[in-house]
């Protein structure tokens, strides 16, 4: 009898272009894009100010991909943006920043699980009584489908992404082709909406490009998956590209639909504008089927996130950093136990917070994340400048040096403008730092016990 072998750990290239768009833009697109247009436009109930938000937030995205593509294709390791930080920076840096857009992950979790919960709602009433339940059974399920492999998680994400854009694409095809009517409490207008007597703060302004980027975010999902790609420094930097034209493209063409078929006050008063929207060109039953719709859209966001998320902790574990088991991969290559421990702390974050309190602190964690990862990039430019780089960054060191400093800019003001989100990165900071110091210690202390 054969005695049984190791666990696997290893991870398996069967990735490529078409996964790398579904999992960059069908990870974007979801629940951010259909709830928040209304809160934006509470924060800036000025037409031309809240398309100029969203329109900003496509622009990072475009510098962020840009220096992503680099060092993504420079370094293609699992776990994404963790990777080129430690490279720079040594072992706490990394596992601040690994730390940091894990947590972001986390509480992306928790809040699409909780949009999933709150738009069924909308066409099924009687779900509201149940709400963190319904959501907790959706992570789980989701959780259980990823198990059975890469494979699946290749298949359905491609296959969803096609979905979200025919749902998208009806509405917006809709909206200016088919009169509006007014929906009931409300007032559907031909007219942009606008509030000549509104003067828009910084802080006002800030809080709604925070929440915009929060809709932006999961941008970063090719970096996870480059180790698994069969040729990431062709197929990386065009999945990049491709997702993020798309996601401009999509973002500015829905919210031209919702801000000028609803007025201010539908606006503020609805969590699900679009749902306004198809009621205004269907019914009264148009509510309950964009409900559903959007149910399914962050189901299948969900579904991107639980499989993106645990390379992160892969990534971590391989070097040291994180606890050995997460390394373990099964027959199908999904890295399960660190995908568990993912699902295991979500589910804390459901029960006690709401979607918009879970959804500001996954966009600090993940601004504050990417001011170490662009900063990483200026390091390794110094520190390795022979690194074979299939992909460089297109206007060094001009537009790399803009979007750093953007990340910068936004951090500082979105902790002054939600000092909440500021104190969740700061405890991260303070764990973070002695935890990677110690585990680097360690380790050089056992590569020079197998060195003698």
């Amino acid at each position: 009898m054969t005695a049984p072998g190791p666990p696997a750990t290893d991870l398996q290239k069967r990735l490529g272009l078409p996964f790398g768009i579904a999992i960059m833009a069908g990870s974007v697109i979801g629940a951010g894009i259909l709830r928040t247009p209304g809160v934006v436009a509470n924060e800036v109930p000025l037409f031309w100010a809240a398309i100029f938000v969203w329109a900003l937030g496509g622009v990072y995205v475009l510098l962020s991909v840009n220096v992503a593509s680099e060092l993504t294709v420079a370094l293609p390791r699992a776990g994404g943006i963790y990777v080129p930080v430690r490279e720079a920076f040594g072992d706490s840096m990394g596992l601040l920043a690994g730390w940091a857009m894990w947590a972001g992950f986390a509480a992306g979790g928790a809040a699409l699980a909780l949009a999933f919960a709150e738009f069924l709602t909308f066409a099924i009433p009687a779900a509201a009584a149940f709400t963190a339940p319904i959501a907790i059974t959706a992570l789980l399920l989701v959780t259980a489908f990823n198990w059975l492999g890469v494979e699946e998680g290749r298949v359905s994400n491609i296959v969803g992404l096609m979905l979200k854009l025919a749902l998208l694409g009806c509405v917006i095809v809709a909206a200016f082709v088919v009169e509006p009517i007014a929906p009931s409490g409300t007032t559907a207008v031909a007219a942009p909406l606008s509030a000549p007597e509104a003067v828009i703060g910084w802080i006002a302004f800030i809080t709604a490009l925070q929440i915009v980027l929060g809709a932006y975010d999961g941008w970063q999902g090719p970096t996870f998956f480059a180790e698994e790609d069969k040729d990431p420094a062709r197929n990386i930097p065009r999945a990049f590209f491709t997702s993020a034209v798309m996601l401009l493209v999509v973002y500015l063409a829905i919210n031209l639909c919702v801000l000028t078929v609803l007025d201010l006050e539908a606006l503020r008063e609805s969590d699900l504008p679009v749902a306004l929207l198809i009621e205004g060109l269907l019914g009264p039953v148009g509510t309950k089927v964009t409900g559903l719709a959007a149910a399914i859209m962050a189901l299948l966001t969900l579904n991107a996130l639980v499989m993106t998320h645990p390379r992160i902790l892969y990534g971590m574990a391989r070097d040291g950093l994180f606890i050995r088991s997460a390394m373990l991969v099964n027959r199908g290559g999904t890295p399960w136990a660190a995908m568990l421990i993912g699902t295991a702390v979500a589910i804390p974050m459901i029960l006690t917070g709401g979607y918009v309190f879970v959804f500001k602190i996954q966009v600090a964690t993940g601004i504050f994340a990417g001011v170490l990862y662009n900063a990483s990039y200026f390091a390794l430019r110094l520190k390795r400048p022979d690194m074979e780089r299939p992909f460089r960054a297109i206007g060094h060191p001009v537009l790399p040096a803009l979007i750093l400093a953007i990340t910068i800019a936004l951090f500082a003001a979105v902790v002054a403008a939600d000092p909440v989100s500021g104190l969740w990165v700061a405890g991260l900071i303070g764990i973070c730092v002695p935890v990677g110091l110690h585990l680097g210690r360690e380790r050089r202390k056992i590569d020079l016990e197998i060195a003698s």
